[in-house]
């Protein structure tokens, strides 16, 4: 199993993944300590889901979470990961991050941030298997197109981490 947050082969306990469970694209994160690394390693990874949620500000005290998924087949972000020895159980542990971009015009409608959300055909580039220099890795972490992504409201559920199911991502 793979940890959410990225934890750098130097990190001495689990609390730098609370900060590093994403990496922001444009603040050159392959110089901050604790993505570089992974980054200069090719420690590059797919991270695939159905999609996630999003909390719209309606009021200073309302808000209305939104599910946001692609348009067609399952999310694909562009995500780091590492490898690190447990110091305390002297285990192995997977920690993985995604990287996020300014939003497109949709996403922003809820959000000044989103994931970087990597087309088919760039997927072989990012993992390795088609060469690619360091620009051109970089090009790719950019806000998908506006009709990539279907975006829709959902009920306040989701905000429990004790509630889970697709019946979380029903419409209301």
């Amino acid at each position: 199993m793979t940890r959410w947050g990225l934890l750098p082969h130097w990190a001495k306990d689990d609390r730098l993944s609370y900060s590093t469970f994403n990496g922001r694209s444009e603040e050159d994160f392959t110089t901050k300590p604790a993505f570089r690394d992974a980054w200069k390693r090719g420690q590059r990874c797919l991270v695939v889901t159905d999609g996630f949620y999003e909390w719209k500000k309606l009021t200073v005290k309302d808000k209305q979470p939104y599910t946001i998924a692609v348009t067609d087949g399952m999310m694909v972000m562009a995500g780091l990961w590492s490898r690190r020895k447990d110091p305390k159980s002297g285990g192995e542990v997977l920690s993985c991050t995604i990287l996020t971009c300014a939003p497109n015009d949709l996403m922003a409608e809820l959000h000044d941030r989103m994931p970087v959300i990597l087309l088919e055909r760039d997927w072989p580039k990012w993992l390795g298997e088609e060469a690619a220099t360091d620009d051109e890795l970089l090009a790719l972490l950019k806000p998908c197109p506006d009709d990539a992504l279907r975006i829709w409201p959902v009920g306040e559920a989701v905000g429990n981490v004790k509630n889970t199911g697709p019946q979380l991502a029903v419409p209301v």
